[in-house]
Parts: C-alpha cells; sequence; structure tokens
C-alpha cells in the first residue's frame, strides 16, 4: 500500500507551502458587497504596527486571534474583510534612518528635509515589509491587497496617498470647525529628538536619586521667628523658572504668611506665598515651589492664580536667556551642580538626601524627558468626548471585558485638549502656510490657500508634522476609501470587533471612536476585546534587558542556543545587562527553541486568551500543543490505512450498523460544535481550544480510534461500514472545527480525508464551519459509553496498583454485569482495552488480597494466582519504602525554615505526596493483613 500520509508531521514541511497557495487562490480577499447575493460582511481592523517593527509575542497573540476570527467568520459563510496595514511610525522610522545617516557621517540636516524624506520612503520600500512577512508565517489570512496602494501586498500605508489625503481633509475640516487651534502649551519634550512626545512614548521608572531641601528667604526679613520657608525638590536647577510657593489653605504653620513675598535665591526676583488645595501637606515641609513652565501640575495650579509661566529651558535643554546670565548655555545636570554648588555658598542649600524617584524617559531615545512650554497645534476634545461616552453609555461599543468600561470612562471624563503637532520631518506634514506676517491659513494645498485667500505673496509651510496617532485614529474609515462614499465604507463600517491591548486604550480606541462618530455618524466597531498582556513563564514582563523577550518566529522554525544567545545581545552596551541575559538564557533554553510549528504557537495561544489581565507564556505548553498536532496526525494515518480504497458508507443504499461507540462519538462531536460556536461568540477562545483539545485527544483518539479498531474486526460487514464512516466522518468535521485554531495542518489533513467523508472543494478554509446538530445528541449512548469507560479505567488502575506488567492478561472477576444496552460489546470493549484474558461474572468474587474495586453495584477484581510468602514480602518492602517517604515528608513539613521559606507550591506539593503516602500505606497493610489471614 503506497504511503497515505508521512510517519511523522513536520510543520516546516507543509506549512509555507500552504501559505502560497492560498494568497496565490485569492481566499483571503473580500467580494464585493454589492453583487447580487452578497454575503453578510464581517470586517475586522488589524492594530497597524509600526512599519520599523518585527513581530513580537504580542502581536502574535493579537494576531491568532483575529486569524482565528476571520476564519471562523469565513467558514460560516461571511463575506469577510481582514483589513490591515502599516503604521508609518513618525519618530521611530526618523530614528532608523537617522542611525543610518549617522553610520555614514552624515545628520538629516546635511541631506536637507525633501532629501531626507526621500531617504526615508526608500528605506520603507527595501525593508518596510518585515512585520507583513513575518505575519504570513504566523498564517494570517490577511486581505493583504486591499488598500494597497505601493503594489508590496501588505495592505495600507498610513502615509501613502489615500490614507494621506484623508488625514489633510480630517485636519482641514476639524480647523474649520474651530475644533484645531494652535497655542502655546505645556507639553513632554524630548530634546534628543527635539519634539514634543505622548505620554504613551514616556517610560517613568523608579530610579534611585536625591531630593534637595532649600530655603528661600523671606523678602522683608524674618517672619514669626522664620528666616523664610524651606520646600523640597529634586529638580533645583528649574527653581530659576519658580513663579511662587504654595502651601494648603488649612496648614496652621503658615496661615499667617499667605500673601507675603519670597526672595526667590540666586535669580533676582521676588515671589509670593499663595495658598492651594492642591498642596500635600504630609510631604516634606508642606511648601512647595511652583514651576509652571517645567511641572504638568504646577501648570495648571500657576492657570488657576494667573501666574506667568516662566520658561528657563532651550529645547536643546539647555539654560536660555530668562535664567540669570551666569547659568544661560549649561546644560540643565550642568546647572543643576552649579545651582546646588552657590545656595550651599550661601547657606540656603538646607539638606541632601537619597531617594526614589519616578523619571520620565523618552521610549525612543532614553532621554529624560522636560515639561516644555511650545508652541503647538492643538484639538479640542471636550465635545467629542461627550459623545464618545454616550456611544459606550448606550451600547453601540461593548468591551469585553466588561469592566475595561470603567478605564476608558475615566480617561474620557477626565479629557484634555490633544497635542497633535510633532517637531519631525518624516509624517504628515501640517497643511497650514503663514504668510510675512505671521498669520497663518490652513488648507488642503498651497494652492487651494492662494485662490480662497487670493494670496499672491510668498508663503511658508509649517514645519510640524502630525503625532502618528491622529492618522491611526482614522483608520476605521479611512481605510475603506473616505472621504470617498464608497461600498465598502457602508457595508464595512462599523467592522465586528477590535483586538488590541488595554494600554492604548486611550490614545487609539477612544479617539477611534471619536473621528469615526464625528466624521461618518458610525462608531468604528462594536466590541473591542482586550486581550491579556503577555509574561514570561515566571509572570515578569518581557524586556530585552533581561532577556526573557522570545521571538514567535522563533517558537516556529526554532533556534540553536548559540543564535538566540547572539540575537538577545546584540546591540546591548552594557555588560551586566549581558552578564544577566546569557545566565537567564543557558538557565531556560540551554539547548535553544525547538521548532514547535505555527499551529502549535496559534493553539497555545488561543488556550491562554482568557479573560485575565496578563497571561504566563510557557514553552511548555507549545510542546504540549506540538504532541497534540503528532497525535492528531498519526490517528489520521491509522483512519486513512484502515479507510483509503474502502467502503466508507458513501452509497447510503448498503447498510451501514451504528454501535453505541459510533453513535457516541457522534453525539460528542455535537457537543464540542456547541461548546466551538458558543466560545467564538464569546471571544473565550481558551474554552474553544480546550474543547477542541479535549474533544480530538481525550474522546476521539484515546477512546473511538482505540474502539474502531476492535469494530473493524468484526464479522459483521455493516459494523465495519458504519465503523469507517464515523471515523472519517469525525476526523472530517473535527479538521473544520479546529481549523481557525491550527490553519495548516488541518489543511493538509482535510486534503486526504474529505474525498472519503463526502466532501468536495479546493480548501478547507472554504468549507462550512461545523453546526451543532442536537437531534444527533444520543443521551443513550453516552451513558453507555460512561460505563464502558468507567469499568475500563478501574480495570487499569487494578492492574497498575498490582504492578501487572504491560504484556500480562489476566482474568477479570466481575459479582454483575455493566449496566448497559449491549453488554456483550461493552464487556469485549473491555477486555480488550485493559488488556484481560477474560471477564468472568460470578456471584462471589475469589478470596484474594488483590485490589476490588467498586462500580455500582458491581465488584471487580484481577486474579492472579500468587506464593503468598513472596506476595507478603513484596509488600512488606514496599510499606518500608512507602513509611521512608512519609518520614522524610513529615520531616520537611516540621522544620520551620522549609514551611517559611520555601515556595507556596513546592510546600503544597510536599503536603500532596505525603496523603498520597499515607493513604498508599493503608492499602498496603490492609493487602497484607488479609495475606497473613489466609495462612
Amino acid at each position: 500500500m503506497a504511503e497515505v500520509l508521512d510517519k511523522s508531521f513536520d510543520p516546516a514541511a507543509i506549512e509555507q507551502a500552504w501559505y502560497r497557495r492560498w494568497e496565490a487562490a485569492g481566499y483571503f480577499r473580500h467580494k464585493d458587497p454589492h453583487l447580487p447575493n452578497a454575503k453578510p460582511a464581517y470586517c475586522i481592523q488589524l492594530p497597524p504596527p509600526n512599519v520599523t517593527g518585527t513581530l513580537h509575542m504580542g502581536h502574535a497573540f493579537q494576531q491568532t486571534l483575529m486569524d482565528a476570527l476571520i476564519r471562523y467568520h469565513r467558514m460560516r459563510g461571511y463575506n469577510t474583510n481582514w483589513v490591515v496595514g502599516t503604521d508609518h511610525a513618525g519618530i521611530a522610522t526618523q530614528i532608523v534612518v537617522e542611525r543610518q545617516l549617522e553610520m555614514e557621517g552624515k545628520t538629516r540636516h546635511d541631506l536637507g528635509r525633501e532629501k531626507f524624506v526621500e531617504r526615508v520612503w526608500k528605506w520603507k520600500q527595501e525593508s518596510g515589509s518585515t512585520i507583513t512577512r513575518q505575519m504570513r508565517r504566523l498564517g494570517a489570512s490577511a486581505n493583504w491587497q486591499y488598500g494597497d496602494a505601493e503594489g508590496q501586498k501588505g495592505g495600507y500605508f498610513t502615509m501613502d496617498a489615500r490614507m494621506s489625503r484623508a488625514v489633510v481633509e480630517v485636519f482641514v475640516r476639524l480647523y474649520e470647525e474651530g475644533l484645531i487651534y494652535r497655542g502655546k502649551r505645556l507639553v513632554n519634550w524630548d530634546p534628543v529628538l527635539g519634539t514634543a512626545v505622548s505620554d504613551l512614548e514616556v517610560d517613568t521608572e523608579e530610579e534611585d536619586g536625591r531630593i534637595w531641601e532649600l530655603l528661600y528667604p523671606f523678602a522683608d526679613g524674618p517672619q514669626g521667628g522664620l528666616r523664610g520657608l524651606t520646600l523640597a525638590t529634586t529638580r533645583p536647577e528649574t527653581m530659576l523658572g519658580d513663579v511662587a510657593v504654595a502651601v494648603h489653605p488649612e496648614d496652621e504653620r503658615y496661615s499667617a504668611v499667605v500673601g507675603k513675598k519670597l526672595r526667590l535665591p540666586l535669580a533676582g526676583r521676588t515671589i509670593p506665598v499663595i495658598a492651594d488645595g492642591y498642596v500635600d501637606r504630609e510631604f516634606g515641609t508642606g511648601a512647595v515651589k511652583i514651576t509652571p513652565g517645567h511641572d504638568f501640575n504646577d501648570y495648571e495650579l500657576g492657570k488657576r492664580h494667573r501666574l506667568e509661566p516662566i520658561s528657563i529651558l532651550t529645547l536643546e535643554a539647555r539654560l536660555n536667556e530668562r535664567a540669570p546670565e551666569k547659568y544661560r548655555g549649561l546644560d540643565r545636570f550642568e546647572a543643576r551642580k552649579k545651582v546646588l554648588e552657590e545656595l550651599k555658598a550661601q547657606g540656603l542649600l538646607v539638606s541632601d538626601k537619597p531617594y526614589k524617584l519616578r523619571v520620565p524617559r523618552s521610549g525612543r531615545t532614553g532621554a529624560i524627558v522636560e515639561p516644555m512650554l511650545t508652541d503647538q497645534w492643538f484639538v479640542t476634545m471636550e465635545g467629542m468626548a461627550r459623545d464618545a461616552l454616550e456611544v459606550v453609555k448606550r451600547g453601540e461599543v461593548k468591551f469585553v471585558p466588561e469592566h475595561w468600561t470603567a478605564t476608558y470612562n475615566h480617561w474620557l471624563e477626565n479629557i484634555q485638549d490633544w497635542c497633535i503637532s510633532r517637531q519631525l520631518w518624516w509624517g504628515h506634514q501640517i497643511p497650514a502656510w503663514y504668510d510675512a506676517n505671521g498669520k497663518v491659513f490652513v488648507g488642503r494645498t498651497e494652492e487651494e490657500v492662494r485662490k480662497k485667500h487670493a494670496i499672491s505673496s510668498q508663503l511658508r509651510r509649517d514645519p510640524d508634522v502630525l503625532d502618528t496617532w491622529f492618522s491611526s485614529q482614522l483608520v476605521p474609515f479611512s481605510s475603506l476609501g473616505w472621504p470617498q462614499e464608497s461600498p465598502d465604507l457602508e457595508a464595512f463600517l462599523p467592522s465586528e470587533v477590535l483586538v488590541t491591548g488595554n494600554d492604548i486604550i486611550f490614545f487609539w480606541v477612544a479617539r477611534m471612536i471619536m473621528a469615526t462618530r464625528h466624521f461618518t455618524g458610525k462608531v468604528p466597531f462594536r466590541d473591542v476585546y482586550i486581550n491579556a498582556i503577555v509574561r514570561d513563564a515566571e509572570g515578569e514582563k518581557m524586556s530585552k534587558s533581561k532577556g526573557n523577550t522570545l521571538d514567535p518566529l522563533d517558537l516556529i522554525d526554532g533556534i540553536s542556543f548559540d543564535a538566540l544567545l547572539k540575537k538577545s545581545t546584540a546591540g546591548l552596551l552594557r555588560e551586566e545587562h549581558k552578564e544577566r541575559i546569557e545566565k537567564y538564557i543557558k538557565g531556560h533554553y540551554p539547548n535553544g527553541i525547538p521548532a514547535f510549528g505555527a499551529d502549535a504557537v496559534r493553539f497555545t495561544f488561543a488556550s491562554l486568551a482568557t479573560f485575565s489581565i496578563t497571561l504566563n507564556f510557557d514553552l511548555n505548553r507549545c510542546e504540549g500543543y506540538r504532541n497534540f498536532c503528532n497525535k492528531l496526525w498519526n490517528a489520521a494515518r491509522f483512519v486513512l490505512m484502515n479507510t483509503e480504497g474502502k467502503d466508507c458508507g458513501l452509497d447510503e443504499k448498503l447498510p451501514a450498523k451504528l454501535s453505541f461507540i459510533d453513535r457516541w462519538i457522534v453525539s460528542e462531536l455535537q457537543r464540542v460544535e456547541a461548546q466551538a460556536g458558543q466560545g467564538f461568540g464569546e471571544y473565550r477562545f481558551d474554552n474553544v481550544a480546550n474543547a477542541i483539545y479535549r474533544f480530538v485527544w481525550d474522546e476521539y483518539c484515546d477512546w473511538y480510534v482505540e474502539l474502531a479498531k476492535l469494530q473493524l474486526q468484526s464479522p459483521d460487514e455493516a459494523l465495519q461500514r458504519g465503523t469507517r464512516r464515523t471515523l472519517v466522518r469525525v476526523l472530517e468535521t473535527a479538521l473544520r472545527l479546529l481549523h481557525p485554531i491550527a490553519p495548516f495542518i488541518t489543511e493538509e489533513l482535510w486534503q486526504k480525508v474529505a474525498l472519503l467523508a463526502g466532501k468536495k472543494g479546493d480548501s478547507i478554509m472554504l468549507q462550512p464551519y461545523p453546526k451543532s446538530q442536537p437531534e444527533k445528541i444520543d443521551a443513550a449512548a453516552e451513558r453507555d459509553m460512561a460505563v464502558l469507560k468507567e469499568w475500563t479505567v478501574a480495570a487499569r488502575n487494578l492492574r497498575s496498583e498490582a504492578k501487572i506488567p504491560p504484556g500480562e492478561k489476566l482474568p477479570l472477576y466481575a459479582t454483575a454485569p455493566p449496566p448497559v444496552a449491549d453488554v456483550d460489546a461493552t464487556l469485549a470493549a473491555i477486555q480488550a482495552l485493559a488488556r484481560l484474558s477474560e471477564i468472568r461474572l460470578v456471584a462471589m468474587l475469589p478470596d484474594s488480597t488483590a485490589p476490588v474495586a467498586v462500580l455500582g453495584e458491581a465488584r471487580i477484581m484481577l486474579h492472579k494466582e500468587v506464593d503468598p510468602a513472596v506476595e507478603a514480602e513484596r509488600i512488606s518492602k514496599e510499606i518500608a519504602r512507602v513509611n521512608g517517604e512519609i518520614a522524610k515528608a513529615t520531616a520537611q513539613l516540621a522544620n520551620p525554615s522549609f514551611v517559611e521559606r520555601a515556595p507556596a507550591h513546592v510546600v503544597e506539593e510536599v503536603r500532596k505526596r505525603l496523603s498520597n503516602n499515607q493513604q498508599e500505606l493503608l492499602k498496603l497493610q490492609d493487602q497484607l493483613q488479609k495475606l497473613r489471614g489466609r495462612k
């Protein structure tokens, strides 16, 4: 007979070949929604990854879930459109290209803006498709050609001509509606990049620092015995921009000095003492310096008290002309040293102590971010935010899990105007022009501006670009062709679900809702599924500096230890980081990472997709699901070897007998079909994965296939025909059930199995997803099968307790038959599965020390003639061994040091082992007592 399947499953041999065939055949593409008999639309928008990015574990997790939903709905007959693309990632992309120029000894200023932007586009064309190639390796069945303006089969790009047109249109309309304005406000400023950055681009972590107490003398001399006010600061250089000192209005220590003037040391100015409820009386001395030009909280307090902010720093974080002359031009940290030296010399430095600081650093450069007063463009958010709150309140957009609604509401209820300008060269340049007098004009093009305002003189375009999130917020409708009306915009907006992380609920989710509502009157999506954050096996946050990050492609294709170590330490400058990473990798991956294949990795992600906030990713789970794939492969191989070229019941005229075992597996199939449908509907991917796993591994492979082997040996041709039909049809259905989660192995096996099950088609992904048929649920067959299982497991346990070698067959004695409709078939199955020589029904069990199991009204035991003396010696030795284990565990648990210091799960394991050994001891003592009684 020809080899129907390779002996073992090799993911690398099939995965990429199948993906190329699917994509070439156009299976991922949507259909025109206006065609006659159009199917209902189902759309998902991919959160566009940065064009500079590579696939990380969070991407792989999200994309597995999105692809599972798309494949599931495609099989259910929907017109699916998984809209994908990449984000131009203003800061990240500019940094990549600037670093290339550094290698050449150049800066972007050497090229000039136009040539630099050309260089970025060149880089994008050559290197910007890395992540879309990696998504394909994972199996993402995305609509790659949709919105692909550049012919790279990577979906849209947020800087392509079509998407850019929408960005300009939105900016102009918002400006014309009075919702965009230009003003001087405090923003996060990266002095290395020379641009404003969003809160999401700022990493705030605890670091070791210092806190200083400074004395500000009263301008009119001591007041009530006080020379002045002492206050604490972690940034003493900013004192040169102080405009007040604040105390709490109810703080009796300072009530008499509110309204008095203080002399600001080193600055030659006086500042007032003011009262404000913002001040924390318990922090430091209860008096705080107010620097509106360099602190967000102080900025708001300053507005309340009409205090004019003073900015003392240049955009490069050097002291400017507003500072005393001796400090001008100094770097902020050099100025700090000089300020402290001067204060100490004047006797105004009260204390200097170590202090744990929350330091805001730029996620891109690592530079400490400086609150900076600059001229920026802003969007007024209040009105759009009210509407966005209402649509969620009305249930037009639902969060899953529901508790994330509170996070969304909190942010929108406390919203501030959005700074949308960035001081970069790469991005959507703001469509605003200035005349010689600095008057601003906004329009879609310079030509439109000149025509509308009758301008013939020279105009200068605003050099700033828009925040990347400005274009990203438009994706739900700009990717569908807006501002032009189109069938796609009508059919695929709103999309069904957004799968994303909780960290961008405000930065992206809320803004998409506000923008889509404002410009289309629709919500962008019906559901927001907030996925868990992927952590390592110990629950630690994944970080390159820790060495615990994983590349999903390394899990799919495998990687050697040396290659993994080299990859993990590449680009790290600090030796202690390299040493820590090497130790971590040696401890966790001493042999590298084996190739698990895409299906096993996807199955792992799906099984972990609970509603928890984080998930711990353990490679052992990947290994478990790779074993699942191997088991499914081997089961299919058995089925094909026993059905190909044979009568599988396709001719309905021929009799096909179904035993209660066949009816049971068909009944179980209906239940798992219902569980899968419910799981997908509720976004409980873990329930889908676990239900299918249990059915395929436990029910089909471990029970039904083994029992089918017996039925295929029957002389009854009708029973053989029914068994073969059930084998192939249940397997074919199970493959379709599993396909959204594990697409590659299911396609490979389905191509071999489909015809035997009476199915035709080019691909499993185009087949209907199985739907439960409640009328095929057979409660009687399920009851009888439960009895068969119970008796088989009991007989196997008796073998295990008696330590019977696997090859030795013994008779089983039973005082009553199993309570089933077909006793003979059930007893034959139990005899085969439990490796018994026979099953004898007797009125009374033989007099023996052998263990007995009670099953309802029946008592069963294995019977083996033994030499009482030899058996007594064996049991006595086993009792001695178990007593030794009990003593060891008891001593451990009696040791307070062990119980208090060992991990909780280790202590619990010792307790469990002690309990099991105590129970085992009682059984052995009972057996020995019976044996001696027989003597």
